[in-house]
C-alpha cells in the first residue's frame, strides 16, 4: 500500500457515505490515552465528552456524521475482557452520543470470520486505512490503500462482525 497516509481528520473529511472501524486487539498502548488510562484506573470517570481525551475526536464525529455519514465501529473482544476493554467500554457511550455506532463481538464468536491481519477503517467501502501495532499494542506504521480486493475483504468481514455483534447498549462486559 504504497500512497501517503490520511490523517484522521483527512480520512474521515473525505467520507461520502460511510466510514467503518475495526477493532480486534484486546490491549492497546496508546501514548494519548495513558493520562485517561491511569485515570479510570483510580476509579474517575472518563465519559465527560468535553475532556481533552474527548473533545478532538466527538468534533470530528459530529462533524462526520452531520454530513449524513454512517459511522460504525465493531469491536473483537476476548473474554473476559482485560482491563484495557473495560475502559474502553467505560468511555463507548461518549463517541455513541456523538453519533457513531458501536458493537462488541465476543472472540469465540469470531470464528469462521475471514478477518485481515490489522484492524482497519473502511471509507465508503472503498478506502482502507490498517492500524498496525507492535505485539504489547503501541501503534506502528499504518498502512493505507484503495485496492479493491483488500476493500472487499475488509468490508465483508465487517458486515459478518456487525451482523454477529452486540449493541454497545447491550454487551455486558463479562
Amino acid at each position: 500500500m504504497p500512497r501517503s497516509i490520511p490523517s484522521f481528520d483527512e480520512l474521515l473529511g473525505s467520507a461520502r457515505s460511510s466510514a467503518f472501524h475495526l477493532e480486534m486487539r484486546d490491549v492497546y498502548t496508546v501514548a494519548e490515552e495513558r493520562e485517561s488510562f491511569a485515570a479510570w484506573r483510580r476509579g474517575e470517570r472518563i465519559d465527560d465528552s468535553e475532556s481533552p481525551m474527548w473533545r478532538d475526536w466527538v468534533a470530528l464525529v459530529r462533524r462526520t456524521v452531520g454530513r449524513g455519514v454512517q459511522m460504525r465501529r465493531a469491536r473483537i473482544v476476548s473474554e473476559p475482557v482485560t482491563d484495557y476493554i473495560r475502559f474502553e467500554h467505560a468511555g463507548t457511550s461518549v463517541i455513541v452520543d456523538a453519533g457513531e455506532q458501536v458493537r462488541w463481538l465476543p472472540r469465540s464468536e469470531a470464528s469462521g470470520i475471514a478477518l485481515p491481519g490489522n484492524d482497519f477503517w473502511l471509507i465508503d467501502g472503498r478506502s482502507v486505512r490498517f492500524n498496525v501495532f507492535t505485539g504489547d499494542g503501541v501503534p506502528a506504521e499504518p498502512q493505507f490503500g484503495e485496492d479493491e480486493t483488500v476493500a472487499r475483504l475488509c468490508a465483508a468481514a465487517f458486515e459478518e462482525v456487525w451482523k454477529r455483534a452486540v449493541p454497545h447498549e447491550e454487551y455486558k462486559i463479562v
